[in-house]
């Protein structure tokens, strides 16, 4: 028997999310709802039956989508059911609690904001983001949307959390009207993790959740792209001081070099290789730092986050009450990830075969047959698996072995073309249609001449929650005739 009364103290609700998944496997995020479940802890024989009000998010969170009707029963059964009067006295002093808690941190935070724009006016047109909206419209301070995740079993090593957050896909939050703005719009993982799919602060919060986990000083960073377009990307501080950027859209790290502006230029400085160009400031789930250098720029940034004439901190213990490890709290839990569900093997096969078959009708429209090599096509797996390998890595390997294949499999006086491309969707006809737009691929898909032979090999390699990346690559032998 379940013990009701130590039931009733675990306050965190269940997150369920509703998605919409069109034909073409697209997926839209419908609704996100927090369900209070401990309402079955006073129901007779530990079953009750309610009925929620769905909302929709973004800019449509005040609009209904729809009821539903849920029916919660305990398992095992509770040894005693509680009154409604305890439950709702429960809920009431834990709201109160809440309430009160995020309204001293509100308070403390105005006050942290002030004292930032007595350090230097021109603080106020940097990128200091202390709370941001989730997909239900609710403001939340930052630091709740990160917190140590680790991954299982499922990712080995921080390299590979960061390739697998680069191919969850890239969407930003729809805007209603011009005017250019950008939505604000962080979801909370779960939302992001079911869609497959959301914008840089997603998949920076989640990379950060992740080095967190790896054991790594890791940090969202908050700043401008070329351009001054808004960013976000994720931080770590090395034991020797290093300090490493990740791009959480794309896995690359960049190690960062300061340049000292008062320094004589007695050599050009080379540019920095990372896209970053101002940073206002840092956070994780304990800390919260504002940049209060003389400059905003990345590139002369000191990241010696203890001096506080260069960030000024938040207090940890604000930061605690409103982002706690655990219990009675607005902030909602980490979902654990999931193992794929994906067969790599026989999808890589039936995007292969839905390739083939549109490349022979391709080539059939402007008149030309098709004849594949099936030898050739197998001897292009070693390069998809290397270019899965370099991007997780960094590291390059297995190219000798498959040049050297490829120069055996093309007899003298006969040319050989190749071309590579990656996607982290499984859509075959889309896949396509964004390669007929390289005219390096073009070339390959029409070519003609003496002795044509074909080769398409595809290879999806799996990570946790159904993302994957795909590697596609066409090439084609023909005699030289000139």
């Amino acid at each position: 028997m379940v013990d009701a009364t130590t039931m009733l103290s675990i306050c965190d609700p269940v997150h369920m999310v509703l998605i919409k998944t069109d034909t073409f496997g697209e997926t839209t995020l419908v609704a996100s709802y927090f369900l209070e479940w401990r309402s079955v802890l006073a129901a007779e024989n530990g079953i009750t039956n309610v009925a929620v009000e769905l909302l929709g998010v973004g800019t449509e969170s005040k609009v209904s989508v729809g009821i539903l009707n849920i029916r919660l029963e305990m398992y095992p059964q509770l040894n005693k059911t509680l009154s409604s009067e305890i439950t709702s006295t429960q809920f009431s002093l834990e709201r109160q609690k809440t309430a009160e808690k995020e309204r001293l941190f509100l308070v403390y935070a105005k006050q942290w904001w002030r004292e930032y724009l007595q350090i230097r006016p021109t603080h106020n047109a940097r990128l200091v983001k202390i709370f941001a909206q989730d997909e239900n419209g609710v403001n939340r301070p930052v630091c709740s949307y990160v917190r140590p995740l680790r991954a299982g079993r499922l990712l080995d090593t921080p390299r590979q959390a960061a390739r697998f957050v680069s191919v969850l896909g890239h969407e930003r939050a729809p805007v209603i009207g011009g005017g250019g703005g950008k939505q604000e719009q962080w979801c909370t993982l779960l939302a992001f993790l079911c869609r497959n799919k959301g914008d840089c602060e997603d998949h920076a919060n989640l990379l950060c959740s992740l080095l967190l986990g790896f054991g790594l000083e890791a940090f969202v960073c908050v700043g401008t792209k070329a351009k001054g377009v808004p960013h976000t990307w994720v931080m770590t501080c090395g034991t020797d001081g290093t300090i490493t950027f990740w791009e959480s859209l794309t896995g690359h790290r960049y190690i960062h070099r300061p340049v000292n502006p008062d320094d004589p230029p007695l050599v050009e400085q080379p540019k920095p290789l990372y896209p970053y160009r101002t940073i206002g400031c840092i956070f994780n789930h304990q800390k919260f730092f504002g940049n209060c250098q003389p400059s905003d720029a990345v590139e002369v940034c000191v990241f010696d986050l203890y001096d506080e004439s260069k960030w000024k901190p938040m207090s940890a213990e604000a930061i605690k009450s409103v982002c706690p490890p655990g219990t009675t709290s607005s902030v909602p839990p980490f979902p654990p990830l999931c193992a794929s569900t994906i067969d790599a093997a026989v999808t890589s096969n039936e995007i292969e075969v839905q390739l083939r078959i549109l490349v022979s009708e391709y080539r059939k429209d402007l008149g030309f047959s098709t004849v594949w090599d099936d030898q050739l096509s197998y001897l292009l797996s070693p390069a998809l698996a290397a270019y899965e390998l370099e991007r997780t890595t960094g590291v390059s390997a297995g190219n000798e072995e498959f040049q050297d294949a490829v120069r055996r499999a093309v007899p003298d006086g006969h040319t050989f073309k190749g071309f590579p491309i990656h996607f982290v969707h499984r859509n075959a006809r889309r896949a396509f249609a964004t390669c007929l737009r390289s005219p390096f691929c073009e070339e390959i898909v029409c070519c003609r001449g003496d002795q044509v032979r074909l080769a398409v090999r595809v290879r999806v390699f799996t990570y946790p929650e159904s993302a994957c990346a795909v590697w596609i690559m066409f090439a084609c032998k023909y005699r030289s005739v000139l």
